[in-house]
């Protein structure tokens, strides 16, 4: 399966790129050279139907330019006209029949808001839990541990998690077949209750503990890591632009954690390796983790901890703050199969050789919602500034 599609339009919404990407990866088409681009182009017309399914108009018409313009010499006129207001079969054979006007009985789609509109509500409607409290005393002081911490659920809708899941077990796939580099992806025995979860790291490679070639816990920095897949970049567009993690700390990393049926991650804090904020995604059951200054071991997979934080399947937790440097978490042995994702920002000094920053990921820029009090207040900001800005290059042009 192919897993970065580099010719995709880069301007597609966040939405309608994640279900493309996944979509045109299930069919294995990822075109190289011109021959291969010529042909991907009339396979890929035959598909268009299915690839662009649900996707809004803006993006539809960008993915059926951009597959006709994978033929070489004068484009040709697209299969399809008009954006997907209208629907068919999906069967490749249907859709191949008959140009604009297929074969097949269309359904038509009205679309009563816009792409901009639709995404706003979404932002809108996440949930976002600030306020947990544990205290403890810290050097004498009682001081709120978890501070800092944040849940956001309604970030990636059930469809988007099933998408998400699915190029999950396709990844795991490819790291059983070797098909990544040596440090990338990890399964070890389980010789303990708790023991032997899966994982696959991106970005980087992180060693948890000082390894047999004597190289200490942390970055690897002389190991060169494979890059993060386009799916989960797509992910942290969405995690900058809805305003879950700050445009200063946009993650340059993963670290994908596939949980069996009593697997756990011991007590620990994540190390400084890495950039605060940072925040974990959880897919497939919900689980719980556990905060504490000082976190018991009752057994293999067992703790105890003085705050226990349920995690919904889909919700996105930041840990910041007192919550990220304080407590200790810990994730108690699962009951049912899990998958987290972590995305992480590394320090610059901890930078792999060779590691270069992902140039898409920099320009994403946050929502702006006119409703909501602190965007209200940000934009007048920008808007001050600029208005400011403006005054004084008049002034300066006024002096010469």
């Amino acid at each position: 399966m192919a897993t970065n599609i580099n010719w995709l339009p880069s301007d597609l919404c966040d939405s309608c790129a994640i279900s493309i990407h996944c979509r045109i990866s299930s069919i294995s088409v990822e075109p190289s050279d011109a021959s291969e681009r010529e042909i991907a182009a009339e396979f890929l017309s035959k598909w268009l139907f299915f690839i662009c399914e649900d996707s809004c108009d803006e993006c539809f018409i960008a993915i059926d330019r951009h597959i006709q313009g994978l033929r070489p010499g004068p484009s040709l006129k697209s299969m399809v006209i008009a954006p997907p207001c209208v629907y068919q079969s999906l069967e490749p054979s249907d859709a191949s029949h008959g140009g604009s006007h297929g074969a097949g009985e269309r359904v038509k789609r009205k679309r009563k808001l816009s792409v901009e509109q639709e995404e706003l509500n979404r932002y809108r409607n996440v949930r976002r839990n600030k306020d947990f409290v544990s205290l403890e005393r810290v050097r004498g002081e009682s001081a709120n541990i978890v501070a800092g911490l944040e849940l956001h659920c309604g970030v990636f809708s059930p469809t988007e998690q099933k998408k998400i899941v699915e190029f999950v077990y396709d990844l795991q796939d490819k790291g059983r077949r070797g098909e990544f580099g040596e440090r990338t992806y990890s399964a070890p025995a389980k010789w303990m209750r708790g023991k032997g979860r899966v994982t696959m790291q991106f970005g980087c490679n992180y060693n948890y503990a000082p390894d047999r070639h004597g190289n200490p816990p942390g970055i690897m920095r002389d190991v060169a890591p494979d890059p993060i897949p386009d799916l989960f970049k797509f992910m942290i567009k969405r995690l900058i632009k809805w305003r879950v993690l700050p445009t200063s700390c946009i993650p340059d990393s993963c670290i994908v954690n596939i949980y069996e049926p009593g697997d756990c991650i011991p007590p620990h804090i994540d190390s400084h390796d890495f950039l605060r904020p940072f925040c974990t995604v959880s897919f497939v059951s919900e689980c719980s983790i556990l905060f504490g200054t000082s976190l018991k071991v009752l057994g293999p997979g067992e703790f105890a901890g003085s705050l226990s934080i349920p995690l919904p399947v889909g919700s996105v937790l930041v840990l910041n703050g007192n919550g990220a440097d304080i407590a200790k978490h810990c994730v108690p042995a699962v009951p049912s199969k899990r998958i987290s994702i972590t995305f992480r920002k590394m320090k610059r000094a901890k930078w792999p050789v060779g590691f270069a920053l992902e140039p898409d990921l920099q320009k994403v820029v946050p929502l702006i919602d006119s409703n909501s009090a602190a965007d209200g207040k940000e934009r007048r900001s920008a808007e001050g500034s600029g208005d400011r800005g403006r005054k004084r290059q008049k002034k300066i042009v006024g002096r010469r």
